[in-house]
């Protein structure tokens, strides 16, 4: 137990030593703060994407799911993967380009002031579900590493504090640098972890013939079915595009190129850890076939000893605390950019602006792991939640590529096409005709953008526009 308590003590006691470095390099203002003064090089965006990438669903989430229908479960990572190989290829360089802050301040230079409000409040509610989940995880790390120190909610509680804590220190530079620990963390936590876990066993075979007969524990789909696993493809691609997590991390690139490269090196990094965390946790469903699924994978790293058992609940727990950071960053910053900034206080001085992000980020923090207390299923409801991006993803694009069949209110109707197909997903049973509702997401929101394309006849300006007030750099023209 002391030497648990030593090593989750020692990786605190780090990461605060490395806010507080980062501090001096955020200190001259916002954009310090909130997007690392816009020097991340290659290898900062690599480990901020793939740190934000590998939290809570991509290891507790992942082995949960594993422990129900196998292996397969760790296509969710590779989901992700693809999603930050797009997210370099197709976009990354435009946001570094466009010196932008967010996703709806983009939305106002080109369409309206009200899709920049319906897509604020998409936005936010996003990053709040999603860290609220790595609250949840959090609190079974510790709860499973040092049960006699904390509860499941006294764990979620000590996370939320440095989760919050480091993120307010710093901003983007604390979060960027602790990244370079937390993901060397996480590589050698997993892989040793899940080599000990498979040799304690006696192998893959033998696990493979004490798994409860009736699903392919070991096979491409498992209990999933391809049109799931398609379904997180789509979901991950979608999210990664417009989430304002990888947005701020593209934008606080040191150039367009680092931000390209930055993105498809940081895919290899997220790809083979969600197959890692799966095989765990089929070992969990072998040896502790009725423990709760959310903790299948503590459990099982709870039995390969101290050392082992510490250092790799550890690596969990530097997942979350990557994550978390770079939500709360991001969460902030949608709310003093888009809401704060942009109508309540236009004229806000730069320390004032500072203050507010940092408030919000506490406030935040707060509402966030009050929602963690009732959350369930960590998987299930984040992929749910960042379906909501679509509307912003299809928008964005559409921008990018297809000017021309954009109009002044494409981007205010197609998002709330989106949240009404969502919340009708969650209300109606009947209209779940998809093994995703992605896949209704789509559907909804291109026949909304064209339905509008055709109605509204008032297109939108080829450079974006007229400088809106509020906004921190502007561009003469994202297309030229």
């Amino acid at each position: 137990m002391s030497i648990q308590l030593f090593i989750v003590i020692a990786y605190i006691v780090l990461l605060f030593a490395i806010s507080v470095y980062a501090k001096k390099k955020a200190s001259s203002g916002s954009t310090d703060f909130l997007f690392a003064s816009r020097k991340l090089n290659t290898a900062l965006v690599a480990v901020n994407i793939a740190g934000l990438a590998v939290g809570a669903a991509s290891t507790i989430g992942v082995a949960e799911n594993a422990f129900q229908v196998g292996i397969a479960a760790g296509w969710y990572n590779a989901a992700w993967a693809a999603g930050a190989a797009v997210m370099g290829l197709v976009a990354a360089s435009k946001y570094r380009d466009l010196n932008c802050t967010t996703v709806p301040e983009l939305f106002e230079r080109y369409y309206d002031e009200k899709g920049r409000i319906i897509s604020v409040i998409g936005l936010i509610t996003i990053q709040v579900v999603i860290t609220s989940l790595q609250y949840l995880a959090g609190g079974a790390i510790l709860s499973s590493l040092l049960p006699e120190v904390f509860t499941f909610k006294s764990g979620m509680i000590t996370s939320a504090v440095v989760f919050i804590g480091i993120t307010l220190i710093g901003g983007l530079w604390s979060s960027g640098l602790s990244n370079i620990v937390s993901v060397a963390l996480i590589y050698l936590g997993v892989l040793v972890g899940t080599a000990m876990t498979i040799t304690q066993q006696g192998g893959l075979a033998v696990i493979a013939a004490k798994l409860p007969a009736g699903t392919d524990w070991f096979g491409p789909v498992g209990g999933l079915g391809l049109a799931t696993i398609a379904g997180w493809f789509v979901v991950m691609i979608t999210q990664t595009i417009t989430a304002q997590g990888p947005v701020q991390i593209a934008c606080g690139a040191e150039s367009a190129a680092a931000a390209r490269r930055g993105f498809l090196w940081g895919a290899l990094l997220i790809f083979p850890i969600g197959f890692m965390c799966a095989l765990m946790g089929l070992a969990a469903k072998v040896a502790y076939p009725t423990v709760q699924a959310t903790m299948a994978l503590p459990k099982i790293i709870m039995s390969l000893g101290p050392v082992i058992a510490g250092v790799t609940l550890a690596a969990l727990w530097a997942a979350d605390v990557s994550t978390a950071c770079t939500l709360l960053l991001g969460a902030g910053t949608l709310f003093a950019q888009d809401i704060y900034k942009r109508f309540i206080n236009p004229s806000v001085d730069d320390r004032t602006y500072l203050l507010i992000n940092r408030l919000t980020i506490l406030g935040i923090g707060g509402v966030t792991l009050w929602m963690a207390f009732n959350a369930v299923g960590i998987l299930k409801t984040l992929l749910i939640g960042l379906s909501l991006t679509t509307a912003f993803t299809l928008v964005f694009l559409c921008t990018i590529f297809m000017p021309g069949l954009c109009r002044r209110s494409s981007a205010f109707y197609t998002t709330l096409a989106g949240m009404a197909a969502l919340l009708a997903w969650q209300i109606i049973p009947g209209i779940r005709i998809f093994a995703h509702p992605i896949y209704l997401e789509w559907l909804v929101c291109v026949m909304t953008f064209l339905t509008v394309a055709v109605i509204d006849k008032q297109k939108i300006a080829h450079g974006g526009g007229e400088p809106v007030v509020g906004a921190e750099i502007r561009v003469n023209d994202i297309h030229g």
